[in-house]
């Protein structure tokens, strides 16, 4: 079964998780709250960074253009996320809802329970960016949606609830043969390499820009191979190695740890290379994937199987439980926008007047 959520579950699912900014523009009127275009900028580009195209240089190379069919996508989804956000921030405050210090401690507790140790959720909030301060802010916000939703339905999962739910997809608890590695990275993105050198060349020609490409390939391979020279001269320091020199970031800080995983779960040319190996042996020479140079060191294997469900119990019922919470507060907030008086104080943000994908194509056709 895919990992599940553990923290925030709420707020990310439905809310863009950011707190208003300094007074700018009005663009959204919802009821007595304006949303301004800072609010939005902050929003978005919080949301383009959390998503795959983050790997294309996030919202610093995101062309904000209506013209931009994804730009279009992503402008309509936080108008509506901020809009929910002023109309659930009204209704808290209406009720008197708050998040106490006591109330903070225990769902950080909660949370630290769930990742294992404060050390894990550190090295987590530090994989995604999130500061102790955003993150003890969207942790209030979590605490008094929670409150909010328990106001409007009681919500008990039980141990049956959670057993039904395995018994009925017991596909999500099966898995493959599955290997523990950890690796080094070092990158070799064609596609980054030609977006950092047009980013400071915008002007440069096809013939340099792919000279310039090669050039930059060739460099990393040389390291990687300085790389993998040193892992063979001392293989006891591979966790090292990983946490000063892989361009992984998020795993070297973990010593290249990757975990157990399943043949589908990693691109070919990685997996081809880990299910070959023995527990407790290294990649004898480079394996070259799309995102570059990997030096693999395998850990320890795993039969297919099923995981028993004394093991997956409580990861079922908070699952349960954070859906049900989820269905509970879309239906509140449904309602909630029916009644509401939402007035765009800047037209290009109402959703009748956004331009939409299919618009732009016949656009284009046109020109044709």
């Amino acid at each position: 079964m895919k990992k599940l959520l553990t923290c925030l579950a709420l707020s990310t699912v439905l809310l863009s998780g950011c707190t208003f900014m300094q007074k700018s523009e009005g663009i959204i009127k919802v009821n007595d709250i304006t949303i301004t275009q800072a609010d939005f900028d902050q929003a978005f580009d919080k949301s383009v960074d959390k998503s795959f195209l983050k790997a294309f240089g996030g919202a610093k190379n995101f062309e904000k253009s209506d013209e931009n069919p994804m730009f279009n996508i992503f402008k309509e989804k936080i108008t509506n996320e901020l809009i929910v956000k002023a109309l659930l921030d009204d209704e808290i405050a209406k009720r008197g809802i708050t998040a106490t210090q006591e109330d903070i401690q225990n769902e950080l507790k909660t949370i630290i329970d769930k990742v294992g140790s404060k050390e894990e959720l550190n090295k987590l909030l530090k994989q995604r960016g999130i500061s102790n301060q955003q993150f003890t802010e969207d942790l209030k916000t979590q605490i008094k949606i929670k409150k909010l939703v328990n106001s409007l339905e009681k919500i008990n999962i039980t141990d049956k609830d959670a057993e039904n739910y395995y018994n009925s997809h017991k596909n999500e608890f099966t898995h493959g043969e599955q290997v523990r590695a950890s690796h080094i990275l070092i990158s070799a993105n064609t596609i980054e390499l030609i977006q950092q050198i047009k980013g400071k060349n915008p002007d440069i020609n096809p013939t340099d820009l792919n000279k310039k490409v090669e050039e930059k390939l060739a460099a990393q391979k040389e390291k990687a191979e300085a790389v993998l020279k040193e892992v063979k001269q001392n293989p006891d320091a591979f966790e090292k190695i990983a946490q000063s020199k892989s361009d992984d970031k998020a795993s070297g800080e973990r010593g290249g740890e990757l975990g157990f995983f399943t043949k589908e779960a990693m691109v070919p040319e990685f997996s081809k290379a880990a299910f070959s190996m023995k527990p407790n042996t290294i990649s004898e020479s480079l394996v070259q994937s799309p995102y570059g140079y990997h030096i693999i060191k395998v850990t320890d294997r795993m039969e297919a199987g099923t995981t028993p469900f004394v093991k997956v119990k409580d990861e079922i019922k908070f699952y349960l439980e954070t859906q049900k919470q989820i269905e509970v507060l879309k239906k509140f907030t449904d309602g909630l926008m029916k009644n509401a008086k939402i007035e765009y104080l800047n037209d290009s943000y109402n959703p009748k007047k956004l331009i939409k994908v299919k618009d732009i194509e016949k656009k284009e056709q046109a020109k044709k």
